[in-house]
């Protein structure tokens, strides 16, 4: 991928969570975070959290990979939940009314300590 990294780690019984950092825009990202997903549904994640403290740009292409992130673990009945979204990065969910869809919190620990 092109300016993008990912990992994840795991936080806590059945919750992960996914560090994305760099550039989430057309060109730079790949079907690496649909993969990683379903691998983790695939072990049993019931929480997955996107942790965005080192996203650096954001644009409707990354958006549609949350959204599609989205509806694959709701159809596997877990949980998405974003962390450490702020300044343009989070306004960018704001300003799509994503904010209201998805569930952000300030820290991944605040997101993982969160009972759903």
């Amino acid at each position: 991928m092109n300016g993008m990294t990912i990992s994840y780690r795991d936080v806590g019984e059945g919750v992960a969570a996914i560090s994305l950092s760099g550039q989430m825009t057309i060109g730079s990202t790949d079907a690496a975070i649909q993969v990683l997903v379903e691998d983790l549904l695939r072990r049993g994640k019931r929480t997955i959290i996107f942790d965005l403290a080192h996203v650096t740009a954001l644009d409707s292409t990354g958006v549609g990979h949350f959204i599609a992130s989205y509806h694959k673990i709701a159809a596997a009945g877990a949980e998405m939940r974003i962390a450490e979204a702020s300044g343009r990065i989070l306004s960018t969910f704001q300003t799509s009314k994503l904010d209201t869809v998805f569930p952000f919190y300030l820290t991944v620990g605040d997101a993982a300590a969160k009972n759903p």
